[in-house]
């Protein structure tokens, strides 16, 4: 998780998510890491799980600073159409090197490590193989459908002069939260993650089906001033109408927004009778969140943004502000995430283990 979340899919991957769009409607399923991935902050998201059925008693929270157990986790590297197999940590340090700089203070990368790690928990307990391309037998892919992740190699090209303390730094992380994830009445969570919130984080609800207890909309008042917070693009109004099937007029008048969500983005917008949902608008122009008001200039649209990413679970830039106040990463999820506690994967693993 944009997730990650809230992290435009590149072209490439669009027979990915034109499948995983389809499954997603079959099993109506909300994502379980629905992110952007952080590099260009996308929203469209990352497919989702379903939470691990059964039970799972919550065991005392693990503090430690050595490796996660030696479980292999199978990556099917879209570009090259491979299957690539690598240790869990080593998979955990690649997916938080990829969605969430490492320049970011240690407490919310952390945070990241631990939502990454409940993730991919999750799957490898559920063995789902929703968001896999057909006849791929593995357990997870590296794109946005499920979590960004880029091996040693793509690190250092990526950080270049910089990638000893910044490999330092997110491996740090990880083994900071070893063997740790996050429980809802003893299962593990949607762990879900965007870029940028608009002050607010969002109701699970209010974007996609489904009504989650601890993914709740909570005050967001780090992310107000960072570098993503604030957007303006400009669209012609031709292409504007085009895209969203409504026309405008030559008046001042572009559409009425009729009803807001609890995270204060639009939720609907009357455009002459035609309503269409800010999910919806959103997604037909690209824009960042679902935080925006516009203005006529000519022949053109200006559209201005709050926020970045679908706005459900943590907020990137909101954690790496909770850092920076002195807050520790249980206090991060613990804010996103309501209700949730942080307990050991150790009786999980073991069993995905016995099964390999």
């Amino acid at each position: 998780m944009n997730l990650h979340t809230g992290g435009t899919i590149m072209k490439k991957f669009k027979p990915l998510i034109v499948l995983a769009s389809i499954l997603f409607a079959l099993t109506l399923v909300i994502p379980a890491v629905l992110v952007l991935p952080f590099s260009d902050g996308k929203a469209s998201g990352k497919l989702g799980e379903e939470l691990a059925r059964g039970k799972n008693t919550p065991s005392k929270t693990v503090a430690s600073t050595t490796k996660d157990p030696a479980v292999e986790v199978s990556v099917f590297r879209s570009a090259k159409s491979a299957i690539e197999k690598v240790e869990l940590e080593d998979y955990l340090v690649g997916v938080v090197s990829a969605e969430m700089p490492a320049d970011f203070n240690d407490e919310a990368l952390k945070a990241q490590a631990l939502a990454a790690r409940t993730y991919i928990v999750n799957r490898l307990t559920t063995k789902s193989q929703l968001g896999m391309p057909k006849g791929v037998n593995a357990d997870v892919t590296d794109t946005i459908i499920h979590q960004v992740y880029k091996s040693d190699a793509e690190q250092r090209r990526d950080w270049g002069k910089d990638y000893a303390w910044k490999k330092k730094k997110v491996l740090t992380a990880v083994r900071a939260t070893s063997g740790q994830i996050l429980t809802y009445k003893g299962k593990p969570i949607t762990a879900t993650f965007f870029s940028t919130s608009n002050g607010y984080t969002e109701n699970s609800e209010d974007f996609w089906n489904g009504e989650i207890p601890y993914l709740r909309s909570v005050p967001s008042p780090w992310d107000k001033g960072t570098e993503k917070f604030i957007y303006k693009q400009e669209i012609p109004v031709s292409q504007f109408e085009a895209r969203l099937g409504v026309r405008v007029g030559s008046g001042g008048t572009i559409g009425k927004i009729i009803s807001r969500t609890e995270g204060k983005r639009v939720a609907q917008v009357n455009f002459n009778g035609k309503i269409l949902t800010g999910k919806e608008i959103r997604e037909k122009l690209d824009l960042r969140s679902t935080d925006f008001s516009w203005e006529r200039k000519g022949g053109s649209i200006m559209i201005t943004t709050k926020g970045f990413g679908h706005g459900v679970g943590m907020s990137q830039y909101g954690a790496n502000g909770m850092a920076a106040e002195g807050k520790s990463y249980k206090d991060i999820v613990k804010h996103y995430y309501k209700g949730v506690q942080i307990t050991s994967a150790e009786n999980m693993l073991a069993t995905v283990t016995a099964r390999k």
